[in-house]
């Protein structure tokens, strides 16, 4: 799959989200996902996600139209009913596969947050950090790390590092932060490593 370079951005419209389509067991996630979907609407950036109604999906969803934001839902179309697809957006895009789901999530987003949630979401975080590796792009990805939920992810990664797999700059991917408001700064303050950059981590 090819991945189209970014530009260096000046100012972020787009945030794409990847998160749980459930709820998990610490308030934490929740109040996360609802503190960052208040913040993204005040601050007229557009909400890009999976364009389901369930779980962390739709309570960000709900927070950015409740603030009079733009949200954009892309879902393949074998989940519109699993993930309860919803028709309140502004615009849902249905997809042939979860492979072209990811590539068009990519597409309409200038970087990536991302909140608790299960396979799906590891899935989505670490393709979308391999494509940076690989040198295919340089859009922002951030890990809220709302209630330590990714120390676990963070431990693994380490664990790559020292198993001989990967240089200990792969932490320069992406910025880890533990809570909704500093997740802007770090958009905005996240390094854009070009394909020479990013060769060197291999």
């Amino acid at each position: 799959m090819l991945v189209p370079m970014s530009s260096p951005h000046s100012h972020i419209t787009s945030l794409c989200i990847f998160c749980g389509s459930r709820m998990g067991n610490d308030p934490a996630y929740e109040a996360a996902a609802r503190e960052l979907g208040r913040m993204m609407a005040e601050r007229g950036i557009r909400l890009v996600y999976g364009g389901g109604r369930i779980g962390l999906m739709g309570v960000i969803a709900d927070e950015v139209l409740a603030g009079g934001g733009e949200v954009i839902g892309i879902i393949p179309d074998f989940l519109v009913r699993r993930e309860v697809g919803r028709d309140d957006l502004t615009e849902l895009i249905t997809t042939d596969s979860m492979h072209s789901r990811k590539q068009r999530m990519f597409d309409e987003a200038d970087a990536f947050v991302t909140l608790p949630g299960g396979l799906g979401t590891l899935d989505e975080t670490v393709e979308i950090a391999t494509w940076k590796q690989l040198g295919l792009h340089d859009k922002p990805i951030i890990i809220l790390d709302a209630g330590g939920y990714w120390s676990a992810l963070s431990a693994l990664l380490a664990s790559v590092v020292q198993g001989g797999f990967a240089y200990g700059d792969i932490a320069s991917l992406w910025t880890v932060v533990p809570t909704a408001d500093q997740v802007f700064d770090a958009v905005e303050d996240a390094l854009h490593p070009g394909p020479q950059a990013a060769s060197s981590r291999l």
